[in-house]
């Protein structure tokens, strides 16, 4: 039950550092492989699964986001919703390969999703992303262990 508890508690970091909320998973996935108790391969794939869920969790978000941009409590601006948008196409689809940094990755997930990228290269493009992101970490822990 532990076992599950664990990946389960991997997942969720994941998958809400993905999302807008400001969360971290990169420490728990750190700790867990320091502990020596796991098998990489599970934790690698966990962390990476959660955490493209989430970043779908953005992209739809961002489909359906433009509905209420009218409304008072929109967050964002007319003007900076369009530079934004400006700015995704200038860079295109590409820059989802970024999707996996900090403070640019989450909201580039959300932005694909106001600009319609379709899903499936947006999957594609963002699971590259976070698993490349969670090999280097993985990586660099090995070199310490």
């Amino acid at each position: 039950m532990l076992t599950f508890s664990v990946y389960g508690g991997l997942f969720l970091a994941a998958f809400g550092a993905a999302t807008l909320l400001p969360l971290q998973s990169e420490a728990v996935l750190v700790g867990l492989l320091l502990s020596n108790q796991y098998s990489v391969s599970a934790l690698l794939a966990v962390s990476t699964i959660g955490n493209v869920l989430g970043s779908i969790v953005n992209w739809l978000l961002g489909r359906y986001i433009e509905r209420w941009k009218t409304k008072r409590w929109f967050p964002v601006s007319d003007e900076r919703l369009e530079k934004a948008q400006r700015t995704y196409q200038r860079f295109g689809r590409w820059s989802l390969l970024l999707s996996w940094a900090p403070v640019i990755g989450d909201p580039l997930t959300l932005l694909a999703g106001v600009m319609r990228e379709p899903f499936m290269r947006f999957a594609v493009l963002v699971t590259i992303a976070k698993l490349g992101r969670y090999l280097v970490l993985v990586a660099v822990t090995a070199s310490f262990v």
